[in-house]
């Protein structure tokens, strides 16, 4: 590991330019990210001077008029606004609190596994909804939770309930994103989890056995102390995108039936911003969800430090 914490100058230059000349070859390899981060998370905040214009497609930035906060304004007094909020809210936490848990509790789970063959079958088959599309995923889910044909909605008449349109009732709606994310995510979430688990001393494990601990003991007392730095940093970056609550898959699932509680705030921007070439109020929409983003990220972040001494930064 490079090690930039110390900044003696000696005769032949600073500590960290001769890391930098000894590594050569890894600064490299790091040039075609540092170009990728630049074109496609620098650049386009030049962007963001939109929110405070009436910006013009044919006139361009430059010639757009100046508007002030206006969009601002205009945005924290629509009563939508603050209904798009909630939803967004709402359905990320939801996700959290079901998904990322889960994510831990695999992870324990395949690290108990000890026959290899069975752990790798159970690994695979976790990990591969992950690198399905939304697109493949929406199709599945559309197709089980169909009022007529779904295979959800079979079961429920095969014990005596009646049908239940998921995708078009506020009520189900967000369950049915929520528990999509989960199975389609968390076990692709686990893997930090477990690269984590494979640093804990096992003779932490055999003292705790010699003592009489059994499996669940151990759980609670080695293995998730253990882990919970990565937990908690695991945990401060998912706050950080708490009010993207994954548009792709909310834009294939919702219809105008559930836009009271699936309406977030990424599918609120596509429709002003793309649907109604509102692109100033939908630039300023997507500044707000950024700045919130960020406090959130750096409060976490302070939180944790002062609760468990364990911090991003």
């Amino acid at each position: 590991m490079i090690d930039f914490s110390k900044s003696v100058r000696r005769k032949d230059g600073p500590t960290a330019w001769r890391q930098i000349r000894k590594n050569y070859d890894l600064y490299l390899l790091i040039i075609p990210g540092f170009f990728v981060i630049i074109a496609f998370r620098y650049m386009p905040m030049y962007g963001l001077v939109t929110a405070f214009q009436d910006y013009n497609i044919f006139r361009g930035i430059l010639e757009s008029p100046f508007a002030g906060l206006k969009h601002f304004r205009e945005l924290f007094g629509s009563p939508k606004f603050y209904e798009v909020l909630i939803n967004t809210i709402t359905i990320s936490m939801g996700k959290i609190l079901v998904s990322f848990p889960l994510s831990v509790l695999i992870a324990i789970m395949i690290n108990e596994v000890r026959l290899q063959l069975i752990k790798r079958f159970f690994q695979t088959v976790l990990y591969l909804p992950h690198f399905l599309s939304w697109v493949i995923v929406s199709g599945l889910v559309i197709t089980a939770c169909s009022p007529s044909t779904g295979i959800l909605n079979e079961f429920l008449s095969f014990v005596g309930f009646r049908p239940i349109a998921f995708l078009m009732d506020n009520t189900w709606f967000r369950w049915v994103v929520i528990l999509s994310e989960t199975w389609k995510e968390a076990g692709y979430g686990a893997i930090v989890f477990i690269a984590a688990l494979s640093g804990i001393n096992q003779e932490l494990y055999e003292a705790a056995n010699v003592d009489g601990a059994g499996k669940i003991r151990q759980i609670v007392h080695v293995t998730l102390p253990g882990i919970m730095s990565v937990i908690v940093l695991m945990f401060v970056l998912k706050l950080g995108g708490i009010l993207n609550a994954n548009t792709e898959q909310l834009l294939l699932l919702y219809n105008p039936t559930v836009y009271k509680t699936g309406d977030v705030l990424g599918t609120f921007i596509y429709r002003t911003g793309v649907a109604l070439s509102n692109y100033s109020y939908a630039t300023a929409l997507g500044f707000f969800e950024s700045l919130v983003g960020l406090s959130l990220v750096f409060i976490g972040n302070y939180v944790s430090r002062k609760a468990y001494g364990r911090s991003v930064w």
